[in-house]
């Protein structure tokens, strides 16, 4: 490994922040990365999801590119496979009007040995801007940005985080539901594997959202207590209060064994089916990052019916990423989005 190590985050736990309810004051942002929620305080979240708002305002316009990166350059560093975040950092780029990269990993000197470093010096050398990378080593992110000059901005990095995804989550709550403090949310599904959880989980208690976990007690250790969460196995109770419901899939790809008998009896113990929803609040909303394994985590019909916001989770993180790449570009905020 490259000066990080590949699990040191899976049980990395810091107290939550504490939450005020006084009005926050406007904040311009001052980071040069996006390298994961932990490290963000409130006023910087909201700052990003005020201008991904901004940035939806010009996604719904009969033009919709603006010039906020036209002559910078953004290179896609996906180590691990992507086809939801690749495309949706890639049209976001396009959006914003800069040069794009998509860096080939089958094609590369990586498959020659050579190290990430080396690799994300050699794309710098070129005169590159950002880099978007998504890696299946924990820490990989923030390692480039201690060796490179270019802005990086983290696509998910192994079982540690997934910014950009967590701010999307925000935002789609914040849409639909007008707040997050206050809200009850249940995060269902693999919490031990999931890079998705912990962003979530940080940026929920740090915005003042009560957050229930369930799962698999081999997949949900009650270790993330510490994290300001609550954790249950009884599905029905943690769903039966639930303003929203985030279901994961299991990472089949970063567990060493397996940590349940099988799928089916996963789905019958922990899946998302009518029965279950029956149980829930009429006005509950079903997020899911992707991919859906329809039938295991969720039944097909929930996954499209009309509380599902899984869809307008995908739309919402074009506007994110496109606030993330402007403002590791030196904006300030929303009020530097163009009318």
């Amino acid at each position: 490994m490259e000066g990080w190590a590949a699990e040191a985050h899976l049980f990395s736990i810091s107290p939550p922040i504490h939450q005020s309810n006084t009005p926050l004051p406007p904040m311009s942002w001052q980071r040069k990365h996006l390298l994961d929620i932990e490290s963000l305080s409130v006023e910087e979240i909201i700052t990003v999801l005020d201008t991904a708002r901004a940035f939806k305002a010009v996604g719904q316009r009969a033009i919709k590119k603006v010039p906020a990166l036209r002559g910078k350059t953004v290179v896609n560093l996906f180590i691990e496979p992507s086809t939801r975040t690749r495309t949706s950092f890639e049209l976001s780029e396009q959006r914003l009007s800069a040069d794009v990269v998509n860096f080939n990993t089958e094609a590369s000197s990586l498959k020659k040995g050579e190290t990430l470093k080396d690799t994300a010096r050699n794309l710098e050398a070129l005169n590159i801007d950002i880099i978007v990378i998504r890696h299946s080593a924990s820490g990989a992110p923030h390692f480039l940005a201690r060796v490179l000059h270019a802005s990086v901005i983290n696509a998910g990095d192994g079982a540690h985080e997934h910014p950009t995804q967590a701010l999307l989550d925000m935002f789609t709550i914040r849409e639909k539901k007008g707040r997050i403090e206050g809200l009850n949310v249940t995060i269902l599904g693999d919490i031990l594997y999931s890079r998705v959880a912990r962003s979530d989980i940080w940026a929920l208690t740090k915005l003042g959202a009560k957050v229930t976990l369930c799962g698999p007690s081999t997949l949900v250790p009650r270790v993330f207590e510490q994290m300001g969460c609550r954790v249950t196995y009884d599905v029905e109770e943690a769903i039966r209060d639930a303003d929203i419901i985030n279901l994961l899939r299991i990472q089949h790809e970063r567990q060493r064994k397996s940590m349940f008998p099988s799928l089916n009896e996963y789905s019958s113990l922990f899946g998302l089916n009518k029965a279950r929803l029956a149980l829930t609040k009429p006005d509950a909303l079903i997020m899911h990052p992707g991919p859906i394994n329809r039938g295991v985590e969720i039944d097909s019909q929930i996954a499209d019916c009309g509380r599902s916001v899984i869809l307008e989770q995908v739309t919402n993180g074009l506007a994110v990423r496109m606030a993330a790449l402007f403002l590791v570009n030196g904006g300030k905020g929303p009020h530097e989005v163009a009318p």
